[in-house]
C-alpha cells in the first residue's frame, strides 16, 4: 500500500538522488566517524581513543589511496578518491584501531590487500568480493596463526556498540533509500538477529545458564555489527546479484552465517566479514555474465532535449525488458557524481546485439562532467557496462498492466512493449505518457507501432495522434486525472517511471492498483 510515508520517501529519494552512490556513502561514513570521534572525546565511547581513531584512519586512507592511484594509473582507469576513502572508513569501523607500530602495520596490510583485491579479484570489471571485508578477513585469519601473531590488529567490529546504534541506523537508512536496498537489508537483519537469538538460547541451555529473550534481542541489535554490516557493506551494488530475489537469497545466507558464526578448525569463525565474503561468492555465481563492452555506433535526438545512443555489444549481454545498465564513462576531473550512471535500456532483448539508451540533455549551461564526456564521445568510442540490473519487469501471466511514464522515463516501457511485439505476445496494457509539451514525446512511432492504448498528458495538443492514442485535453496528471483516464486502475498492475516527485503526487491513486513497481530517477 502506498501511504503518506511512501510519498515522503519518494521526496527524500529526490534529494538523495542528487548525490552519487559513492559520495553519499562517503558522507554517511564520514559523519559516523565524526560522531564516534566526538563520543570518544566525551568519554561515552571507551574504545577506541580519539588518537587511535585519527591515526588509524590516516594510515588506512594514505595506504589505500596510494595503492588505488598506482593500480588505476597502470590500468588507465580514472582515479576515484571516493572509493578509496569509503574503503578506509569501513575498515576503520571493522578493524581494531591502534597507535602501536604492530597495529599500524596490520592496518596498512589490511588496506593494501583491500585495495589490490578491487583489481585482482575481479571479473570483467566487476568486484567479486567486498574489498574492505576481504582486507579485514585476510589480516584476521593471518593473526590466528602463530607466525603472524605479531599483527596488532584484527576484526573487532567496535562499531557494534549501543552508543552508535542510532547514528548507524539513521545514516544507513539514507544509504539504503538511495540504493533502494531497504528490503534486502531487512531480510538480512531479521535472519541475522533471529539466528543470533537462537544461538544464545542454545548456548544458555548447553551451559545451564539463564536465558532472557529481551536481553538476547538487545545484544543482537544494539551490541552487534549487523546494522553496519547490512547498511554499508552488504548493500554495495557491485557485489550484489542483478535480481531482487537473488539479492534476498544472498542476504539470507549472510544473515544466517553472521548470526550463527561457524568455527573453522578451531582457529577462526565464519562470522561477519567472512559471512559477507561467502555471500559475495553466491552473488557472483548469480551474476557470472559480468561486464560487457559497448561500441558507440550513432547518436540521434529523439526530442529537442533528449538524445538516443545506439551501441553494438561486444561479447554476450543478457537483460530482461525493463532492466537498466550502468555505463562507465571515464573522464578527467569527474564531478561529485563520478563516472558511472544508470540508464534504462530502450531496446528489447530481441534487438541484440544492438543496444540503445536515451537521456535528457538537461541544463545546457551547467551540464555535469559526465554529460559533457558523454556528449563528446564519437562513434567508435568504447564503454564498459558492469552488468544489467533491476526488477522493473512485467509480471508473468496475462494480468492487465498500467504503464505511467514521465518524459524520458518512457524508455523501459519502450523496451517492454517492443519485446511483447517481437515475441507476438498480446497483453492488456494502457500507457499514460506525460511530457512538458508534445514535442517532448519520445519514441512516438515505436510506441504507436505496438498498438497499445495510450493517454497523453501534454500542455499542447499533439498533432496526428494515432487512433488508439488520446490527448488529455491539456489536463495536469495527478491522482484525480489518473483515475479518470484509467477507470479500471484497481484491476491493473501499475508500473511508473519518472521523477520521485511525480510518483509521490500519484500515490493516492496508485495505492488502488493491484500492485505497484516504481523506477524513480533523479537525473544525470
Amino acid at each position: 500500500m502506498i501511504t503518506a510515508f511512501a510519498a515522503a520517501r519518494q521526496r527524500v529519494l529526490a534529494v538523495l538522488g542528487s548525490l552519487s552512490m559513492y559520495r553519499l556513502v562517503l558522507f554517511a561514513l564520514a559523519a559516523l566517524a565524526l560522531i564516534a570521534l566526538v563520543l570518544s572525546l566525551l568519554g561515552l565511547l571507551v574504545s577506541p581513543t580519539p588518537v587511535e581513531l585519527v591515526v588509524s584512519f590516516v594510515v588506512l586512507a594514505v595506504v589505500i589511496s596510494a595503492v588505488d592511484a598506482v593500480a588505476q594509473r597502470i590500468l588507465r582507469l580514472p582515479w576515484r578518491i571516493e572509493s578509496s576513502l569509503v574503503t578506509a572508513l569501513i575498515l576503520l569501523f571493522v578493524l581494531r584501531p591502534g597507535v602501536e607500530p604492530s597495529a599500524l602495520l596490520g592496518l596498512a596490510i589490511a588496506g593494501a590487500v583491500a585495495s589490490v583485491s578491487k583489481y585482482v579479484i575481479a571479473w570483467r570489471g566487476r568486484h567479486i568480493l567486498n574489498p574492505a571485508a576481504f582486507g579485514a578477513a585476510v589480516v584476521s585469519i593471518l593473526g590466528a596463526f602463530g607466525a603472524f601473531a605479531w599483527l596488532g590488529t584484527s576484526s573487532s567490529w567496535w562499531v557494534g556498540t549501543p552508543v552508535l546504534a542510532l547514528p548507524v541506523a539513521v545514516l544507513g537508512l539514507a544509504v539504503l533509500w538511495r540504493t533502494e536496498k531497504v528490503r534486502v537489508v531487512l531480510v538480512f537483519l531479521v535472519i541475522a538477529v533471529a539466528a543470533s537469538v537462537v544461538r544464545q538460547a542454545v548456548q544458555a541451555a548447553q551451559f545451564d545458564i539463564g536465558f532472557d529473550v529481551l536481553t538476547a534481542l538487545q545484544l543482537a541489535v544494539l551490541q552487534s555489527p549487523f546494522l553496519f554490516l547490512g547498511a554499508f557493506m552488504l548493500s554495495e551494488p557491485l557485489t550484489l546479484p542483478p535480481r531482487r530475489r537473488q539479492q534476498y537469497a544472498v542476504a539470507a545466507l549472510v544473515g544466517l552465517l553472521a548470526g550463527w558464526p561457524l568455527s573453522v578448525a578451531g582457529l577462526f569463525t565464519l562470522g561477519q566479514e567472512r559471512a559477507l565474503l561467502i555471500g559475495n561468492l553466491l552473488a557472483f555465481a548469480f551474476a557470472l555474465r559480468g561486464s560487457v563492452r559497448l561500441v558507440l555506433e550513432r547518436r540521434a535526438f529523439v526530442t529537442p532535449t533528449a538524445q538516443e545512443l545506439t551501441f553494438r555489444a561486444k561479447g554476450r549481454v543478457r537483460f530482461l525488458a525493463g532492466q537498466y545498465l550502468e555505463l562507465d564513462v571515464p573522464h578527467r576531473h569527474p564531478d561529485a557524481r563520478g563516472t558511472r550512471r544508470e540508464f534504462s535500456i530502450v531496446s528489447a532483448p530481441a534487438d541484440l546485439p544492438t543496444l540503445r539508451i536515451a537521456y535528457k540533455n538537461g541544463d545546457q549551461k551547467q551540464p555535469s562532467s559526465y554529460k559533457r564526456a558523454l556528449a563528446a564521445a564519437e562513434p567508435g568510442a568504447m564503454f564498459a557496462v558492469t552488468g544489467t540490473w533491476g526488477d522493473f519487469v512485467l509480471p508473468r501471466g496475462d494480468q492487465p498492466v498500467l504503464m505511467v511514464a514521465a518524459g524520458i522515463g518512457v524508455t523501459p516501457f519502450v523496451s517492454q512493449l517492443r519485446q511483447l511485439q517481437a515475441t507476438g505476445v498480446h497483453r492488456d496494457v494502457v500507457l499514460v505518457y506525460v511530457a512538458s509539451e508534445a514535442a517532448e514525446l519520445a519514441f512516438r512511432d515505436e510506441l504507436a507501432a505496438t498498438g497499445v492504448r495510450t493517454v497523453v498528458f501534454t500542455r499542447d495538443e499533439p498533432a496526428h495522434l494515432p487512433a488508439h492514442w488520446t490527448w488529455a485535453q491539456g489536463a495536469r496528471l495527478d491522482a484525480a486525472t489518473l483515475e479518470r483516464a484509467v477507470p479500471d486502475l484497481a484491476a491493473r498492475h501499475a508500473f511508473i517511471s519518472g521523477p520521485p516527485r511525480l510518483i509521490a503526487d500519484l500515490a493516492p491513486a496508485l495505492q488502488q492498483a493491484r500492485s505497484l513497481t516504481t523506477d524513480a530517477f533523479a537525473g544525470y
